[in-house]
């Protein structure tokens, strides 16, 4: 399938999403929110795919809305997504995968930018990236789960810092709140992704998708709950093939061959 706003392509098990209106900082308009929505809906339903990759094409991983389009196409642009939902709809969907989604961030992230990066399962940075929320600066807030997803993330004090002043932060400083994972050499993120990747497509398909499923449903649950969906999650992967095969291979001394059953 032709996109216009992304590239797409596949790589050992790796489907690997890049942002594609360089010009434009890879700002979110319409149309990739349309084109991101439809490669998510299929990346969910093929099997051959078990981890995504999402990167910036050129110098950002992502601008955030496409104020210019919303300022002067109000009733066709994004803007006029934004009072449907649509960007949170396509946050939902990609935070609803079952398989891990990396963020390979370029450069700048900046409020729908940084929303999408903390969507993703793990976050690895150029350290030339900086990262921020500026809705404030346009009597906005952010729209697509920025000011629930940041502190949880990060400390509460420090995400009303970054929401109150809108001011951005550079890499280090992001990956030392636990924004981000890992900051790398510029020019080398995206091949850290990919290493990322290759590593978890070794893993098994349905321990990483009882791991997420932990994650997203045990946080507000109180300890004793949560701690029986954990245990829950467990007691199915235990009738997996998978399961099977990653004792034997411990017990045989060799790689287990996972296919996600």
């Amino acid at each position: 399938m032709k996109y216009n706003t992304i590239l797409y392509e596949k790589e050992d098990g790796a489907a690997i999403i890049t942002l594609n209106r360089p010009d434009r900082l890879n700002a979110i308009n319409a149309e990739m929110d349309s084109e991101l929505t439809r490669v998510v809906n299929e990346i969910a339903e093929d099997n051959t795919v078990r981890v995504i990759v999402i990167t910036g094409n050129g110098k950002a991983f992502s601008a955030g809305a496409d104020i210019k389009e919303i300022v002067t196409s109000p009733e066709t642009s994004f803007g006029a997504g934004l009072s449907r939902g649509e960007p949170l709809q396509l946050f939902i969907k990609i935070d609803n995968l079952s398989k891990p989604v990396i963020a390979a961030i370029n450069g700048l992230a900046i409020g729908g930018g940084c929303e999408l990066a903390m969507v993703c399962d793990l976050r690895i940075a150029s350290s030339s990236a900086s990262f921020g929320f500026g809705e404030i600066m346009i009597g906005m807030i952010p729209s697509a789960g920025g000011t629930v997803r940041l502190p949880r993330l990060v400390n509460i004090a420090k995400a009303r810092e970054m929401l109150f002043f809108g001011e951005p932060i550079d890499a280090n400083e992001a990956c030392r709140i636990g924004l981000v994972n890992k900051v790398v050499a510029p020019g080398t993120v995206l091949q850290e992704a990919k290493k990322w990747a290759n590593k978890l497509c070794l893993r098994a398909p349905l321990g990483l998708k009882a791991i997420k499923s932990c994650f997203k449903n045990c946080a507000q649950l109180p300890l004793a709950a949560a701690v029986e969906y954990e245990a829950k999650e467990a007691a199915i992967l235990v009738n997996s093939k998978d399961r099977q095969e990653g004792m034997k291979a411990f017990v045989e001394k060799r790689l287990p061959s996972f296919e996600g059953k």
